[in-house]
């Protein structure tokens, strides 16, 4: 069995306080949605904070955070999913390279560009030497990083840290809104499902758990099962998917009592989580939460944060409410999500 024993997330909303993110949602119109600049001073002396980029530092806070809650010092493992790693890095080495003629190039930039650079100085602060590593993998980065730690848990280590990372810039993003991904005029988050047009809203954020082998009076709850699958052709497979899975963890369909979806604004991606639901799940409430976040290769680790402490606090907040189906109990949340129809992924959270 593997249980959350910690979390913290870093996003455009007010979720390092907990407290503040029930007390309702921050509104935007943007391009693109963006982290909640904490306070630096307040976890990390000033020198370190400026060498440090922004994702950067967002992880060793989350982390820190995470491992606090769950009176963990040293985890047996640190295991991170980023989807572009420190992209503001990269496009700030590349743009030195380019100003400055390819000569007297600073190699800070470059060293802190690479996408292992968060669970490595993760491990330096906290002093870790066991097991780190960091998953690349676009839409199944984060959920790489679960199946890898439950692996872990089951071959007998007891504490693993693990986290979702992403962050967008405003080079990267007009480049893949030239593909259509993102929509291309300003958006207001809290009319995300109101727009019919084909781009999702787009977004960054930092969120992490450590999982445990040991359950406790304060656990926020159990994972019970992870399943990734690939470039569904319709919503037959995705369907058959969902049975599979259920099955594999011993768990009939009437047994969920919420699901959280990963609704963006885009029409053509929504479509299928509306399917989805009305196929599977029409007379059960459902939760969607990326007109918080935006969308990102690793968003799914702030849907495991939103259930995990659903399912800790008992409190639903009204805005991630996607219809208005009565909830009486919940002991089985399924999330599930997929980046643009290719990385599609369901995790079964339990009552702990």
């Amino acid at each position: 069995m593997v249980y959350i024993n910690g979390t913290a997330s870093l996003s455009p909303q007010n979720s390092l306080d907990y407290n503040k993110f029930l007390e309702g949602i921050i509104e935007y119109e943007k391009d693109f949605l963006q982290s909640i600049k904490p306070n630096y001073k307040e976890y990390m002396k000033p020198i370190a904070a400026r060498r440090m980029s922004k994702t950067v530092k967002n992880g060793i806070i989350c982390s820190q955070k995470a491992l606090q809650e769950a009176k963990v010092d040293i985890p047996d493992a640190i295991i991170v999913g980023t989807g572009l790693g420190i992209v503001s890095d990269t496009e700030k080495f590349l743009e030195n390279m380019l100003n400055n003629d390819e000569k007297f190039l600073t190699p800070t930039a470059f060293i802190q560009s690479t996408h292992n650079t968060v669970a490595a100085q993760i491990a330096l602060k906290i002093k870790c030497h066991n097991y780190n590593f960091t998953y690349v993998n676009r839409g199944f980065s984060f959920e790489s990083a679960v199946i890898d730690a439950i692996m872990h848990i089951n071959e007998g280590k007891k504490n693993i840290l693990i986290g979702g990372t992403d962050e967008m810039s405003e080079h990267y993003f007009h480049i893949i809104r030239k593909n259509g991904r993102w929509k291309k005029t300003k958006v207001k988050n809290t009319e995300l499902l109101n727009y019919t047009t084909n781009g999702a809203i787009c977004g960054e954020g930092v969120n992490f758990f450590v999982l445990s082998s040991e359950k406790k009076e304060d656990s926020y709850s159990e994972i019970k099962a992870i399943n990734t699958f690939y470039k569904p052709e319709n919503s037959e497979e995705i369907n058959s998917k969902l049975q599979s899975f259920l099955n594999d963890a011993d768990i009939k369909i009437n047994d969920i009592d919420l699901v959280i979806n990963g609704h963006t604004g885009n029409a053509a991606g929504d479509k299928i989580y509306d399917d989805f639901l009305q196929e599977n799940f029409e007379n059960k409430p459902a939760l969607y939460y990326k007109h918080l976040t935006g969308e990102y290769q690793t968003a799914n680790s702030f849907a495991l944060w939103l259930g995990a402490n659903i399912l800790k606090t008992k409190i639903i907040p009204d805005f991630t409410r996607l219809n208005d189906k009565p909830i009486s109990k919940v002991k089985n949340i399924l999330i599930y999500n997929h980046y643009f129809n290719i990385n599609h992924s369901f995790i079964l959270l339990s009552q702990a």
